[in-house]
Formats: structure tokens, sequence, C-alpha cells
């Protein structure tokens, strides 16, 4: 698929899928007018990465750990440093806070949404 498709297929821009390209989080192959094809998983993973990047992990270490989503058990990942774990539990931790947080504030939404109609 060309490019647009797979902006309009992920709520993206063309912009940021070629962002990713140059980080190493993508690789679309080239046809021989060297226009970009997007192969039909690219989807799943550009997704991926939005949802990694929104969950506040920076480009580089998602870099280093999409190979090992895609088989979440059977990950071996020889080049994981001490500082690399390290980073990426205290990523989980942070992400862990932010879930409970964001779930203090649906319930609260909801609860409130739930008082106002019952009292209309």
């Amino acid at each position: 698929m060309r490019i647009g498709e797979l902006a309009r297929m992920t709520e993206s821009t063309p912009r940021l899928l070629r962002y990713y390209e140059e980080q190493g989080l993508i690789t679309p192959s080239r046809r021989p007018n060297g226009y970009r094809d997007y192969d039909d998983y690219l989807v799943d993973r550009v997704l991926q990465i939005r949802g990694l990047l929104d969950a506040g992990l920076p480009t580089r270490i998602i870099k280093q750990i999409l190979p090992c989503l895609d088989a979440p058990r059977t990950i071996h990942f020889a080049e994981a440093t001490a500082e690399m774990l390290e980073t990426l539990e205290s990523e989980t931790d942070r992400m862990s806070r932010r879930i409970d947080c964001l779930v203090r504030n649906r319930d609260a939404i909801r609860e409130y949404v739930s008082v106002v109609r019952s009292m209309a």
C-alpha cells in the first residue's frame, strides 16, 4: 500500500510515517519507481508504535523492544543491558501510575454523568 493509505488507516500523517522510517521503527519496501510500499502488517505496527509513544516511551527504546513484541513469549534480547532493563522497569511503573490515574478519572467522570442523568 502507498504511504497515504497507511496514513489514513492509522490516523497518522505521511510525515510521521517517514519519521518512523528515519528512526528505524518501520521499513517499507520500494517499488521500481522509488515509491514506498507498505506491507499490511505495518498497520498494526504503526498503531503499536503510536501507543508506545503515547505511553511516553522514547523512540530509541521503542526501536529496541519492537522485535520482542512480535512474539512476547519467545523473547531473546541479547543486547539487554542492566541500564535498559532498569529503564523499561521504570517506564512500566510510570505507565502503571498513569493507568491508575486514568482509571480514577474515568470512574469519577462516570459517576458524575450518572448523578447528572439521575437528576434530569
